[in-house]
């Protein structure tokens, strides 16, 4: 919005040619990192008093952990505020008219509001069920779907590099222009909404400690900022893409807005999450995230890359996957409780612990990430 309604200005006004600073998208990803800290800061306190005041608190299952009884109660649904100073700074920052931004930031919302009503369900009926697991996978595919279909099936409205491109997927490791695999238009429509819910989901999974899920999804987002960037960025009039034989997407630089407001909102989010949390996300923000690093994904043609960008989240879900197949066939269990930060609960290991250790991790893999940009 600042962009599109005061760059225009430096054109009819001299003394306004300092302007100029908005054309790049360093300067407003790092404008938007600032405005959405800012107003998680700003507002933080107040959202979480009324969230007292309402009796808005965090169900506990009763199979869970002992350590977490005490948590019973404290406020849930963090993810709003979170929400709100992610969207907030990308509308302010973005360039509104990039359809890489609309879409993502869509998908945004409507998980958003998928995770409220998920919540709201739990705080309701006081139990961990909230919205039952078929209507969320059916709101997240509708969702999901139509913001994909808008990038993948109306070429008209998008970019031709983008549309040269977008059925193609990438490999890490390989030369995208040597080694990328096409295809069929329908097959990569499903496959790239199967990606994003699947991330939405998997971040989900991995919200079960104070601040576990928030790093990885700033760590994540951190990396598809810089792989954003360079898909867009040109230097010398030689676009990096090129260099770096990696999928070149003009438009998707500014998408890096959208990053640097989620981490500055997961900055500001964190103060209050971090162990002993005083507030805790909830479906309305982990669906939602997990749904924005989908898009990250899709819209750098980093699809296979989340499995190792994203191997916490992954790590998480298949531990599910496995402990449910497991006793289904045989009766027993893999680990002492799924998620896979549960087993480690069990056994003993204090909760900052296995939060820093994933911490930790993320970032390895997230550098390995980065690596391959390079390494191919």
């Amino acid at each position: 919005m600042i962009y599109e309604l005061f760059y225009p200005l430096k054109h009819h006004y001299s003394w306004l040619s300092w302007l100029n600073v908005l054309r790049y998208v360093p300067f407003r990803t790092i404008m938007a990192t600032i405005t959405a800290m800012l107003i998680t800061f700003v507002l933080a306190p107040w959202f979480i008093r009324e969230l007292k005041r309402k009796q808005i608190g965090q169900v506990i299952r009763r199979d869970g952990p002992e350590s977490h009884l005490v948590k019973a109660g404290t406020p849930t649904m963090g993810g709003a505020l979170i929400l709100l100073s992610l969207l907030v700074p990308t509308v302010l920052w973005a360039d509104l008219r990039n359809p890489f931004v609309l879409a993502t930031t869509a998908v945004t919302a409507g998980y958003g509001l998928i995770g409220y009503l998920d919540d709201y369900l739990k705080i309701k009926r006081k139990n961990t069920g909230g919205l039952a697991g078929r209507y969320k996978l059916i709101g997240q595919t509708l969702i999901g779907g139509a913001a994909v279909g808008y990038t993948f099936l109306l070429p008209d409205r998008m970019p031709a590099d983008w549309n040269a491109i977008r059925t193609h997927v990438a490999f890490p490791f390989a030369a995208f222009s040597k080694h990328s695999l096409v295809l069929p238009l329908w097959v990569y429509v499903a496959f790239a909404v199967f990606v994003v819910v699947a991330t939405s989901n998997a971040v989900n999974l991995t919200d079960g400690l104070d601040g576990l899920a928030i790093g990885p999804v700033m760590i994540n987002a951190g990396t598809y900022l810089i792989w954003a960037y360079v898909a867009g960025a040109t230097i010398a009039k030689l676009p990096l893409a090129d260099y770096l034989d990696i999928p070149k997407i003009a438009s998707a630089g500014e998408l890096s807005v959208y990053c640097g407001s989620v981490i500055g909102a997961g900055i500001g989010f964190l103060w209050y999450n971090t162990y002993p949390a005083q507030l805790f996300m909830g479906d309305v923000g982990a669906l939602a995230l997990g749904g924005g690093l989908g898009m990250l994904a899709v819209f750098t043609k980093n699809e296979v890359l989340s499995i190792l960008l994203g191997g916490i989240f992954f790590i998480e879900t298949l531990s599910v996957i496995t402990q449910v197949l497991s006793f289904k066939l045989t009766g027993r269990r893999v680990f002492l409780m799924a998620p896979i930060h549960h087993h480690y609960e069990k056994k003993g290991w204090a909760e900052p612990k296995i939060i820093v250790r994933f911490w930790i991790i993320s970032i390895l893999l997230a550098l390995v990430s980065l690596a391959s940009m390079k390494l191919r």
